[in-house]
């Protein structure tokens, strides 16, 4: 009992030496939290955002095959899809066809796609999917850049500079941005004709397999089969999909590696530098009785008020910016490059390893560097502490 009153009687005591010096502490303050707000923001940016593609992408093919001409993605003939459904395993075979749109009128580029049983599912329409020629379904983000709704006309200019227009018939809601924001579907007989590809070819090919254990191996006999191809994994999609937020993530950090210098430099001095009223405040108490253990408990509370209540409102300002105002600092960097890339609420994924990283990385060395050249003065004699 006499113990627990010590230690409360020591942290009352660095409480008040912290507002003795509060404009000094409120600085180290400030930079902390700001600095701890960026780092935050950045993982939970990146993790939720990474989380939120994976989720979706659990859904994608399992198998897409697409022929590679000078290393180049190229049309791939739809003979192709006879031998790939001669192999065990595979259940089904779809032609995709889609591609790119630079819409100069808005500056902005829409993924073109033609709809087939492998597209079909992606749901949450309002309306109806496109069924005959001269209908489209459009993601929420070319609606509101082309002012278009359900029964209005969207006019495409084909391969060969014509006029082309499809009736919208459907429109895809704000529940599924992520996939289909910038999408414009078609009928497989329209997107033909805009994108001019020949009969007789399709963009690339999708594969379905029964045991998804088996897509390694039928991957690698379709390779083997048709050397000119492809194969695409959705393992290797979603691997590629962790490395890209992760290289931007670690962009990101890179950014503010001179923030994190600076703020390590002012922790320093201010740790390292003892001013000379608290050396002779540490020379004062070794002189009334305090023990060495007692002052390095004290300069350790100090720190860890400072460091700790710094870090929890970073991290609390970082998850506000994150999954309260949608990130708009760190948007335009993580998401990329598409003009009418989705506005969306992110379903906050917190990576507890993360947090316990960044705490063990800005808390823990504040307090070292607190705590060390206070052990200095303290050992030192009380009466040279204090004549300094």
């Amino acid at each position: 009992m006499d113990q627990m009153i010590r230690h409360s009687k020591i942290l009352d005591f660095a409480i008040m030496s912290i507002f003795r010096r509060r404009l000094k502490n409120l600085s180290i303050v400030i930079v902390f939290t700001l600095l701890t707000a960026i780092l935050s923001s950045i993982l939970f940016f990146t993790h939720s955002f990474k989380m939120e593609a994976v989720g979706l992408l659990a859904d994608a093919p399992e198998l897409i095959v697409q022929r590679v001409s000078g290393g180049r993605h190229a049309l791939i003939a739809e003979d192709y899809m006879e031998v790939i459904r001669g192999f065990y395993g595979v259940s089904d075979v779809i032609p995709r066809y889609w591609g790119y749109y630079f819409d100069r009128a808005t500056d902005s580029n829409y993924t073109v796609m033609g709809i087939n049983r492998a597209v079909s599912g992606l749901g949450l329409l309002r309306g109806r999917l496109p069924s005959q020629e001269g209908e489209c379904a459009l993601g929420s983000g070319v609606a509101e850049v082309k002012h278009l709704d359900i029964g209005k006309r969207l006019y495409l200019l084909d391969s060969r500079r014509r006029v082309r227009s499809y009736r919208v018939v459907g429109i895809f809601d704000t529940l599924s941005r992520l996939l289909t924001n910038d999408l414009i579907l078609l009928t497989e007989d329209d997107i033909k004709e805009l994108f001019d590809i020949p009969s007789g070819m399709a963009t690339d090919i999708v594969v379905a397999v029964n045991n998804e254990l088996e897509v390694p191996y039928i991957a690698g006999k379709i390779k083997t089969t048709l050397p000119d191809t492809r194969p695409i994994m959705r393992s290797e999609i979603l691997q590629t999909y962790e490395t890209l937020f992760g290289w931007r993530s670690g962009m990101m950090l890179s950014m503010f590696l001179s923030s994190l210098v600076a703020f390590s430099i002012l922790a320093w001095d201010k740790a390292t530098g003892l001013s000379a009223e608290e050396r002779r405040e540490i020379g004062i108490l070794k002189a009334v009785g305090w023990e060495t253990s007692d002052i390095l408990e004290l300069k350790f509370w100090e720190g860890l008020v400072i460091s700790l209540t710094s870090f929890l409102t970073g991290t609390i300002i970082g998850y506000v910016h994150v999954f309260f105002l949608g990130a708009p600092l760190l948007s335009p960097v993580l998401k990329g490059w598409s003009v009418l890339f989705p506005s969306f609420d992110l379903i906050p994924y917190i990576n507890p390893y993360q947090i316990i990283t960044l705490f063990f990385l800005i808390v823990i060395p504040y307090i070292a560097v607190t705590i060390i050249p206070s052990w200095r003065a303290a050992i030192m004699d009380p009466d040279e502490v204090i004549r300094g």
